[in-house]
């Protein structure tokens, strides 16, 4: 037998508060969220894509880590330089500290921030 397709269905994040995490990717990055386990213990997120994005409460972390690596990071990928754009001028407007305006970024064009929770998150585009 021979997989043919493999598709990143999920990823479980653990974040310092679920609820405005939860919130944070509702607003700007158009997940809905499906489920809530606990108290806000726990959000299960699903993307248009129907990627999963899973935000557990860093209390869950059985060894006590509740940091990332230095270089971790989420990135979302959009179609154009106006999109990112949009995104980094919605993220403003809504009172994120987003530090680095869109720029070039590795043959395209993008910009990161920290989102809810101390994650690490592009937004780029290819290079049109």
């Amino acid at each position: 037998m021979s997989i043919t397709n493999i598709k990143l269905n999920h990823i479980n994040l653990p974040v310092t508060d679920v609820q405005a995490s939860s919130l944070f990717f509702e607003q700007y990055f158009q997940f809905k969220c499906t489920g809530v386990k606990g108290n806000n213990m726990l959000a299960i997120m699903e993307g248009k894509d129907g990627f999963i994005l899973v935000l557990m409460a860093d209390t869950f972390n059985r060894n006590g880590n509740n940091s990332y690596p230095d270089a971790f990071h989420i990135g979302f990928l959009v179609d154009s330089h106006e999109q990112v754009t949009e995104v980094y001028d919605r993220l403003v407007a809504g009172g994120v500290n987003v530090t680095q305006a869109p720029a070039s970024l590795r043959g395209g064009y993008g910009f990161y921030f920290n989102a809810p929770g101390n994650i690490l998150t592009e937004v780029t585009c290819l290079a049109s």
